[in-house]
């Protein structure tokens, strides 16, 4: 008697340094000719609880193939977050198409009080003290994508005080 190999593919699930939270998944339907066609839209945030985060958008037929391409839209989109300790540096107001986000600095314990996605996002980003209020459209995409630009929008001190000298 030989030995025998088994034929079953080895599946090794690697662990991956980054975190994944699923926003908002939209049910959309497109009329045909022989009815309806439905299909899924999804918006994932992607982050190491750390300083980087990353956004993303994905379309599919299925709502398991939407997250997939959403998550890897997001990791394509990482962006690193300047931070001051636990909380952003300063006072940030962004607009991006109806909504607009107000972020407030917080001291040390006070917590993320935010609603919808920007809680998701700033505890991806690694942003544990934080107030933040939405303004006008509370529409659950254009909030991600209004939190994730006020995000980008920040500067290090750095980029301040290269501003100044010229």
């Amino acid at each position: 008697m030989g030995k025998f190999r088994s034929r079953a593919p080895v599946v090794q699930q690697i662990e991956s340094e980054f975190s994944e939270e699923v926003i908002f998944v939209n049910r959309v339907s497109k009329v045909v000719k022989g009815g309806r066609k439905f299909g899924f839209s999804a918006i994932v945030a992607v982050g190491d609880k750390k300083a980087r985060v990353g956004l993303g958008i994905g379309k599919a037929a299925e709502v398991v193939d939407a997250i997939k391409k959403a998550s890897d839209d997001a990791k394509k989109n990482m962006i690193t977050v300047p931070k001051k300790g636990t909380t952003v540096p300063y006072e940030l107001k962004e607009h991006f198409c109806a909504s607009t986000v107000i972020v407030k600095p917080a001291k040390e314990g006070h917590g993320i009080i935010a609603g919808g996605p920007a809680r998701i996002i700033f505890g991806l980003a690694g942003i544990t003290d934080v107030t933040a209020k939405f303004v006008g459209s509370s529409n659950q995409v254009n909030c991600a994508k209004v939190t994730f630009q006020a995000l980008k929008n920040i500067k290090t001190t750095e980029q301040i005080m290269g501003l100044r000298k010229h």
